[in-house]
């Protein structure tokens, strides 16, 4: 009996849903009026306030999913806006990445600015990017595009740099090309560390997109959290940022089968241990 209760891999999900449920259980206790004590909150409904009430976040979450329908516009916009921020900023790291690994003067020559330019806190380059490419979905792909770019470029630039002398010196032998190098070496190598970057890539993505809705939009979810804040109303707020983050989840959760899908010549954990 004591094996099905304690924590193990196989009952793993049930403890996270569990240990979810306590989470939301102890958040609603303690905004239920009277259940503070007074030197926190003078009022018994300024807990609800600053905090908001799961049973009102889930009751807003029902209606913008099935009685009024009204967030799957924003969500799609929130979406595509995050997907797109996501696809180029992947590609154009890889590239750079793979191009600078591989040519040492150009890396040399560009350095100092690739390191000034992610010093940089990208979040405030959201307005200029608003006067150039208006306050449609361009702008915030561009912002979403500079915050993913930088996480992957360095994940790929280290993982080509970390390829094995002996290996590449073993394919030189063997007559491999630049191309078969780049191919069969250079890439098996940074693959793992482009998908360790990508699923902190994909969070954010949605930032650049909730962000850029926030300065300046007509819809997307970032709009109706900008709305409910306007208006002092926390539950909807709540409501936003659980459904952001539950769809980071699912596309973290894509990446992450993507992942599986095409690492399978590396051995899993419990492999490398038996062997």
């Amino acid at each position: 009996m004591w094996r099905f209760i304690k924590p193990s891999r196989r009952n793993l999900r049930a403890w996270q849903l569990v240990l979810l449920a306590v989470l939301f259980l102890v958040w609603h206790l303690l905004t239920v009026p009277g259940l503070l004590p007074h030197f926190l909150f003078s009022d018994d409904n300024q807990a609800a306030f600053f905090f908001g009430q799961p049973l009102k976040i889930f009751d807003r979450i029902v209606h913008w999913f099935f009685i009024d329908a009204d967030i799957y516009k924003h969500l799609a916009v929130t979406l595509w806006e995050t997907i797109l921020a996501f696809g180029i900023g992947t590609v154009l790291g890889l590239g750079m990445g793979l191009w600078l690994a591989l040519s040492p003067l150009a890396a040399a020559m560009l350095d100092p600015y690739i390191k000034a330019l992610n010093a940089m806190p990208r979040v405030i380059l959201a307005p200029i990017f608003a006067v150039w490419f208006g306050l449609g979905v361009a702008s915030k792909v561009a912002l979403g595009v500079t915050l993913v770019f930088f996480i992957v470029f360095f994940n790929v630039y280290q993982g080509v740099k970390e390829v094995s002398p002996v290996i590449l010196a073993n394919a030189r032998m063997l007559g491999a090309s630049r191309r078969q190098l780049l191919r069969h070496v250079y890439l098996p190598s940074a693959t793992s560390w482009v998908f360790s970057s990508l699923h902190t890539s994909v969070g954010l993505a949605f930032v650049g997109a909730v962000v850029g809705e926030y300065l300046g939009s007509a819809q997307g979810v970032g709009y109706l959290i900008l709305q409910a804040e306007g208006s002092f109303d926390i539950d909807t707020v709540m409501a936003g940022i659980l459904v952001l983050t539950v769809f980071a989840l699912v596309l973290d959760a894509l990446v992450g089968r993507a992942e599986k899908a095409l690492m399978k010549w590396q051995p899993q954990a419990g492999e490398s241990e038996k062997l």
